[in-house]
């Protein structure tokens, strides 16, 4: 049963991150504030209107990027802390201190992105050439020349940044602050219920009575909050409309795909290929569900359960980190150093606590060492969910190490490729240590329904609900609780049929997801993970190449374009090919559950 949720001065703190790494003390974050506000100034001073010759555009730079190198460890301590805890107003306090610096700084230093374009061409050709540390920084400027405003323009657009942030911050304070569950019962018993319980556990509980009353008691209570939630997005949506508009994209779609260095055909793709040809091997999946289960119905409620819930084993943080060392070991020495100093080190916040923010991150300060969150339930499937997390730390874990602050991080279409090459992983150690049919059949059914269901059916359902919203705010128009309800309705029927009930309440799923405030972001998930299952099966049969050729990958950050990435490590997205190769992979895996399945239940 699930227990009321501790409050964060309860928990174990071994068991959370330690952010000392960030700042010592309170005050040491405070001088830092002060020393990035008076450096910020002094540049300001000194370079504004002074950049003319090659050389002055390499010591700009210069100086740029230690600034940055200051701004980013402050920004995460004061994000992380609150993430964990964002009823603690000493947190709120030093989130909204930090984000109005940031704003103030921002329109301090928005002068040089638009005193270097206007430079002549020949100017910045020959800065490339002498500060070559500088080039991809100064090649991406060049693209987004004929996009940047009047300097003025852009430094006031600076100043509004926190602003500009506001309705991401509004729907979290929404959604982990001001939503309260009420308990819900099941047979005059009354069970507690919350965000992280019910995303947690309550979702894949195996009692069908209790998973549907706690959803039904889920979707009641963010009804109430639906119309809140709607206008909060529209004003994120108008934003991004306006900011497309102004700087003169085509299409808002050109404006949010610009800093992915992808096409719109790439992006439509993974969409419409998936939408079309996973649909009927999930399909199968569900009925596989419902059938072990002996439901009457399958509901949208019932798709998280497990195929085989008594087989699922229950295992602890420190049995959890066994399993990733010996899976991800075929990394090599250095990849599972930086995995057990994430443990001993406290790079991992456990925990679950009120106010903790929901699912699951990974952030990776530039200058320090990542840190993941994760709200650990003792389920063996938050093995797969912390392999994940420990493949977002391993990439930058080595970026940061090889790459400058602006060349460390890569398009957000390649994001997910590391962390999903670990799920796979960890799903190929399993199975490669067990012929017993019940072990196998749950190692499958978790790579199905965490690592395939959460990533290419969870997120691209996500992605083509949020095409149909920007579709629309393209046009000019707005959105309100009951469209964005219809959008996300139509997308379930759709790619369910008739398969799958889908229940009052799944056309709130989504209120839940922050991914929309971070641009086109759930559509690349099923990217990466495209990328990663045709990485993770040369590693199978190549071994150490595939590997070595696999780090080079991680340590080249940003230096290269999503395609320019995969092909380094032997794969084309510019085809077909790959996105066909894993959705009839994740069919084969679909036709293996079944044939096990007939064997268990002929041998019971």
């Amino acid at each position: 049963m699930v227990k009321e949720m501790p409050s964060r001065d309860q928990v174990q703190v071994e068991e959370t991150w330690n952010l000392v790494d960030l700042f010592k003390t309170e005050d040491d974050f405070e001088v830092a504030l002060k020393e990035i506000e008076i450096t910020s100034s002094e540049f300001n001073k000194r370079f504004k209107g002074s950049i003319q010759i090659a050389s002055d555009v390499g010591e700009a730079l210069h100086e740029y990027t230690k600034i940055y190198e200051k701004i980013v460890p402050a920004g995460a301590f004061a994000s992380l802390s609150l993430s964990t805890d964002q009823t603690n107003t000493d947190a709120q306090m030093r989130a909204s201190k930090f984000g109005s610096l940031s704003a103030k700084v921002s329109s301090q230093l928005s002068f040089l992105n638009s005193e270097l374009v206007e430079l002549p061409d020949n100017i910045i050709e020959e800065a490339i050439s002498k500060f070559p540390t500088h080039q991809l920084y100064l090649e991406k400027l060049l693209k987004k020349k004929k996009y940047q405003l009047h300097p003025e323009v852009e430094k006031t657009l600076a100043a509004y940044s926190a602003s500009f942030g506001a309705p991401y911050k509004l729907y979290d304070t929404t959604k982990m602050l001001d939503i309260s569950f009420d308990n819900f019962e099941v047979n005059g018993q009354e069970y507690p219920l919350s965000y992280v319980s019910f995303e947690n556990d309550w979702e894949a509980e195996s009692d069908p009575e209790k998973r549907r009353a706690a959803f039904d008691a889920f979707s009641k209570k963010l009804r109430e909050y639906q119309h809140t939630t709607a206008k909060t997005y529209d004003m994120h949506l108008q934003m991004e409309k306006t900011t497309s508009d102004l700087r003169g994209y085509s299409s808002i779609y050109d404006y949010l795909l610009f800093n992915q260095d992808v096409d719109r055909s790439l992006y439509n793709r993974q969409i419409d290929l998936i939408s079309k040809e996973l649909a009927p091997h999930m399909r199968r999946y569900a009925k596989l569900l419902q059938k072990e289960h002996g439901l009457d119905k399958m509901t949208f409620a019932d798709l998280k359960v497990s195929l085989d819930p008594e087989f699922e084993p229950k295992i602890s943080v420190e049995e959890s980190k066994k399993y990733i060392d010996d899976a991800l070991s075929v990394m090599g020495e250095e990849y599972i150093d930086m995995v057990n100093r994430a443990y001993d080190e406290r790079w991992i916040d456990f925990p679950q606590n009120v106010g903790k923010s929901t699912g699951a991150f990974c952030s990776s300060p530039y200058g320090s060492h990542p840190y993941i969150l994760i709200s650990w339930s003792s389920r063996m499937n938050e093995v797969f969910v912390l392999a994940h997390e420990l493949g977002h730390a391993g990439h930058f874990y080595y970026a940061n190490k090889e790459q400058n602050i602006f060349n460390a991080r890569p398009s957000l279409y390649f994001i997910e490729a590391p962390s999903t090459m670990n799920e796979m992983l960890v799903a190929n150690h399993l199975l490669k240590n067990s012929d017993d049919p019940k072990f196998k059949r749950w190692v499958i059914s978790s790579i199905v329904a965490r690592t395939y269901y959460h990533n290419f059916v969870t997120h691209l359902l996500e992605a083509a609900y949020q095409r149909k919203v920007y579709d629309r705010i393209d046009k000019g128009l707005n959105v309100n609780a009951q469209i964005l309800n219809d959008y996300k309705r139509s997308v379930l029927e759709e790619f369910w049929g008739d398969t799958v009930e889908i229940t009052e309440g799944a056309e709130l799923t989504w209120m839940r997801q922050p991914h929309y405030y971070m641009g086109l972001y759930p559509y690349t998930y099923s990217a990466g993970l495209t990328i990663s299952t045709q990485v993770s099966k040369r590693i199978l049969e190549e071994g150490q190449t595939a590997v070595d050729e696999w780090t080079e990958v991680l340590k080249a950050g940003g230096t290269k374009s999503p395609i320019e990435l995969a092909q380094m490590a032997g794969v084309d997205i510019t085809t077909d090919e790959p996105l066909k190769d894993t959705i009839a992979y994740i069919g084969s895996l679909i036709d293996e559950l079944e044939s096990l399945t007939e064997e268990i239940n002929q041998n019971a």
